[in-house]
């Protein structure tokens, strides 16, 4: 996905955009690479960690992406397009470590004790912590976008009982959610601080950022202690390739984009369809368990998504300050 940039001068850095953003072909492809690509990074992610740590996995996966996109980006439009001030440097590494080491490195973590479609499914209180810090910058949500988003956090509720019951172990719901408030945190900071003019350039430096912050917490956790390369599975360096180019180089790269080009809303039901995505493939693939809660928790948030898109796609209005 591209990096996130600062609104445009005289844009309000708000969830206000324009219609024709809103209903741009270019949106909806963006959204529908995210929707997939990253539905199914959740399988990758579970796949790399069984010869991998968690950390250095997800650092190695940010680093490398980061070093092809900006060696990309200085080969194709010159090295002075990564060019940036200070604080737009401070700002890219403050929003890579938000998604990248807080966001991503937790449902990694997490993902080593919960299964790959639930941990998808947990992400789907990102909408939530979105609207609420939207809400706190004064835009008041709208009642139907609202309902939605209380509908997925219901889902949230539900998926969260086998952790409850003792069912699954719940050190690892409690990293996914607390995944999901950094992610909703640098997704809303992305928005509202000076981020380079350049999505790709802000992209690899946010990735660069994130690659080592995950990096260093894995060294801190003595995730080195015992690693050997040479035991790696092929099977797991495949699903760490793909979560560099998949999952990082495209959908990164569009997610980052959409942060600048699409209502904060519309990008966040990502959050309801990947969890499809990612329950189905790991079902398919690694013979994960289809339970009740998995289930009825599913079709739970994925009906929230219909009420947020729906805000979403109607003609912009002039935006009211109330």
């Amino acid at each position: 996905m591209t990096a996130p940039a600062s609104p445009r001068p005289g844009v309000a850095p708000s969830d206000a955009v324009p219609a024709s953003a809103r209903l741009g072909g270019a949106v909806w492809l963006a959204l529908a690479l995210v929707y997939v690509v990253w539905g199914s990074t959740y399988l990758a992610i579970r796949i790399a960690l069984e010869t991998m740590p968690s950390f250095l996995s997800a650092g190695a996966r940010f680093l490398c992406a980061g070093l092809v996109l900006a060696g990309f980006v200085a080969a194709r439009r010159g090295p002075a397009e990564l060019r940036v001030s200070l604080p737009q440097l401070g700002s890219s590494a403050l929003v890579g470590g938000l998604l990248l080491t807080g966001g991503n490195g937790l449902v990694v973590l997490g993902e080593n004790s919960i299964p790959s479609g639930l941990a998808a499914l947990l992400v789907a209180a990102v909408p939530l912590w979105m609207v609420l810090l939207t809400a706190a910058a004064g835009d008041r949500p709208k009642p139907v976008e609202l309902a939605g988003v209380l509908l997925g956090l219901a889902g949230l509720v539900v998926l969260s009982a086998p952790a409850i019951g003792g069912d699954i172990a719940p050190v690892g719901v409690v990293a996914v959610i607390c995944a999901t408030l950094t992610w909703a945190a640098g997704s809303f900071a992305a928005k509202r601080i000076p981020m380079p003019g350049s999505v790709l350039a802000a992209s690899a430096y946010q990735m660069l950022a994130g690659g080592l912050g995950n990096v260093l917490v894995g060294l801190a956790r003595g995730e080195e202690h015992g690693l050997d390369l040479a035991e790696v599975s092929g099977r797991s360096w495949l699903a760490l390739g793909y979560l560099v180019v998949a999952g990082s180089l495209v959908a990164y790269t569009a997610y980052a984009w959409l942060l600048r080009s699409a209502p904060l809303t519309l990008v966040a039901t990502y959050a309801y369809v990947n969890p499809v995505v990612a329950v189905l493939l790991g079902w398919l693939v690694l013979a994960e368990p289809l339970t009740g809660p998995t289930l009825a928790g599913g079709a739970i948030v994925v009906a929230g998504v219909c009420l947020v898109v729906s805000v979403s796609r109607r003609p912009a209005k002039a935006p009211s300050r109330r």
